[in-house]
């Protein structure tokens, strides 16, 4: 047992995340962005609380015994639904309960495939290409990323 909590956004202080977002390992693995102080850490929140919102989406705080270990969600970008999932690199291990976690999610939530995209400096995930319908190279924002589509059903 991992255990491991969600917690909506809403209730985490912003503060808190600004070590995870701006951690440098954990930003490598993420697209370029600012360093986030408090105020764009609570519009970061803002805007992942009106994603929350949105019919088929859900973005949680996962907590471990009460620390902030990262967040994950079901997010809708460019007419997919996308899995995300990130994690303070001291709660990494956890990567695969949470991937499960997110998969029921969708299931609940009805969709049939969701995506994963991560950058394409990456190595392969194994376990996600035995799962993929497809992987593909795509490219949002600019950004290149190795792209997994994976079914949910």
């Amino acid at each position: 047992m991992t255990n491991v909590t969600y917690a909506a956004l809403e209730t985490v202080d912003p503060a808190l995340f600004l070590p995870l977002l701006n951690s440098q390992k954990t930003r490598k693995h993420l697209m370029a962005h600012h360093q986030f102080d408090v105020s764009s850490a609570t519009d970061w929140i803002n805007s992942k609380i009106e994603v929350d919102a949105t019919p088929g989406c859900r973005v949680r705080a996962i907590l471990r015994e009460k620390d902030l270990a990262g967040w994950c969600g079901i997010q809708h970008e460019m007419g997919q639904y996308e899995l995300a999932l990130v994690l303070d690199e001291k709660y990494w291990g956890l990567g695969k309960s949470v991937f499960v976690d997110l998969m029921a999610w969708a299931n609940e939530l009805g969709h049939e495939a969701v995506f994963i995209h991560f950058l394409h400096t990456r190595p392969a995930y194994k376990f996600l290409q035995k799962r993929a319908i497809q992987v593909f190279t795509s490219e949002m924002y600019n950004t290149q990323f190795t792209t997994y589509q994976l079914r949910v059903r």
